[in-house]
């Protein structure tokens, strides 16, 4: 991969809010997917050579984030020794980067992740460090509807839901706002405000319907050629 192919502004903003509005809702392990899928990109274009020093920078902020996370998700499951580890490599991927970079509070998770490592178990004792971003906490009804397509796609796969239904849904959401219209977008930002399993489902269920119903008219749109 050559530096002309890392994803472009706009993916890696999307991705970035994208993940931290659900460690923000709590969905720590479901975070790192929309990171991850920018990170390795990222990481690419790095090893290529002669990355200009945004791309560096932005590679070690998603590569930090995503131990971040993976670090509390660990500590969560009580595995303290794979949680202090995530925690010491988290904090040295974002060592150099700015105290806020690319909206994020680095210094807050610089902070967070040392006390993790210090003392995993304060876990079980207290709320799970916040990922400040711009200042504040990202809310679902704040993303962009490519950020929250991401966000939802990351949180289906999380909950055994049919990623990809979702990601169609996804698709036609952006087809509709083309045209005025907000069916699927809806569904997709009810998708993300949702608290229990039982109202997810409920919710998944309505979109994978309408997902259905626009899959067959692109099937009955193929058959006509």
């Amino acid at each position: 991969m050559t530096t002309s192919d890392a994803p472009d502004e706009s993916a890696r903003v999307a991705a970035l809010r994208a993940g931290t509005a659900l460690y923000t809702a709590g969905e720590f392990h479901a975070a790192h997917d929309p990171w991850e899928a920018v990170w390795l990109d990222l990481k690419d274009a790095v090893a290529a050579g002669d990355a200009p020093e945004s791309v560096v920078r932005d590679e070690a902020l998603f590569h930090g984030l995503i131990q971040f996370t993976a670090a509390r998700h660990h500590a969560r499951d009580r595995n303290w020794s794979g949680a202090v580890g995530l925690a010491e490599s988290a904090r040295e991927y974002l060592a150099d980067i700015p105290e806020e970079y690319r909206g994020v509070d680095v210094t807050g998770a610089r902070d967070a992740l040392a006390r993790l490592a210090a003392d995993p178990e304060r876990v079980e004792r207290g709320p799970a460090p916040s990922l400040r971003y711009e200042g504040g906490r990202i809310a679902p009804e704040s993303l962009s509807l490519a950020a929250a397509g991401l966000a939802a796609e990351a949180l289906a796969a999380e909950h055994g839901l049919d990623a990809d239904a979702v990601a169609d849904a996804a698709r036609f959401a952006r087809e509709e706002e083309r045209a005025g219209r907000s069916r699927f977008a809806a569904l997709l930002f009810d998708l993300l405000r949702v608290d229990t399993p039982q109202e997810r489902r409920l919710v998944y269920d309505r979109l994978s319907g309408l997902v259905e119903q626009e899959r067959r008219k692109e099937e009955d749109v193929k058959g006509l050629f």
